[in-house]
């Protein structure tokens, strides 16, 4: 860091939880702020600062990272009434690791650059186990001096960082792109595997026969194995990648693209949503498919 002030992290779901204990892990000073109180808990036993608004916390931090769900809850951490502009200094740096549509990330950094506060686009990729150990994807879009002020901190929080470009909202693009695929994948492999079941091969077999073979994918790996488990905790919710698909395919259609495979994969999310599994791991949309299989 460039100073001794520091690091705010809001929002402490899966992801933002394993960051801030990654950097407090490795002994960067940690505060942080959730609208949940079990999250502030679980954060304050670890011996985090718990600030009770983004307003504090910006006062107490030189960088802000935002890992809430969406936009809208950007807006509100960042421009509401106890936001981050209401208690940030000058120079002071929001990095924004959620995923969003690039406009809004290039909306938010306009409107920060209003107050002096500087913008790291940096979605991120790997899940909370990866984000705990400081391995995550980093994709990151912004000026080679400003990523240098915060090399300390990128360093620690993932070890496959990818700068983009200098252009604020190119981050954000290659999120999506990865998300898409990613989605693509899941549901591929959750359709086949399904389809091994409904022809009455033994699921565990069909799974290890994949993994070794050309079928195989990262996200099939992560996800059914769990599946076969029926383990369905949420690592990684599925409304939150059936959020990301929609707003793939909305870039890829604002760039006049067709994506068939894009909006298959959307239609098979957004059923899983509709059976009441969007509170589930992501890995859930194997029971979509064999809820329809029956």
């Amino acid at each position: 860091m460039s100073t001794g002030k520091r690091i705010g992290i809001v929002g402490i779901g899966a992801m933002g939880m394993a960051m801030a204990r990654n950097l407090h892990r490795k002994g960067f000073p940690v505060a942080v702020r959730d609208i949940r109180s079990e999250a502030e808990q679980q954060a304050r036993a670890c011996g985090m600062q718990v600030c009770p608004s983004a307003a504090s916390l910006a006062r107490e931090s030189a960088l802000i990272i935002i890992v809430v769900v969406n936009a809208a809850q950007i807006d509100e951490v960042l421009f509401g009434i106890d936001g981050v502009v209401h208690g940030a200094a000058a120079g002071t740096t929001v990095m924004l690791c959620s995923t969003i549509a690039p406009q809004d990330t290039v909306s938010f950094a306009q409107r920060l650059a209003q107050h002096d506060i500087d913008t790291i686009d940096a979605p991120v990729s790997g899940g909370p186990a990866r984000a705990e150990a400081g391995t995550m994807s980093m994709m990151l879009a912004a000026g080679d001096a400003l990523l240098q002020r915060h090399e300390q901190v990128l360093d620690a929080l993932g070890d496959k960082r990818f700068v983009i470009s200098a252009a604020v909202g190119d981050g954000a693009k290659a999120k999506l792109v990865n998300n898409l695929l990613a989605g693509i994948n899941l549901v591929a492999g959750a359709e086949a595997l399904a389809l091994g079941i409904k022809l009455g091969l033994e699921p565990g077999k069909l799974f290890d026969v994949i993994c070794a073979s050309s079928g195989a994918s990262w996200i099939f790996q992560d996800r059914m194995a769990r599946a076969l488990k029926d383990d369905f905790s949420p690592r990684a919710f599925a409304h939150i990648l059936t959020k990301d698909v929609t707003l793939a395919t909305a870039l890829a259609d604002n760039a006049q693209y067709d994506t068939p495979l894009g909006d298959a994969a959307l239609a098979a999310f957004r059923r899983t949503l509709e059976s009441g599994f969007g509170a589930l791991d992501d890995a859930a949309v194997i029971k979509t498919y064999l809820q329809e299989a029956q």
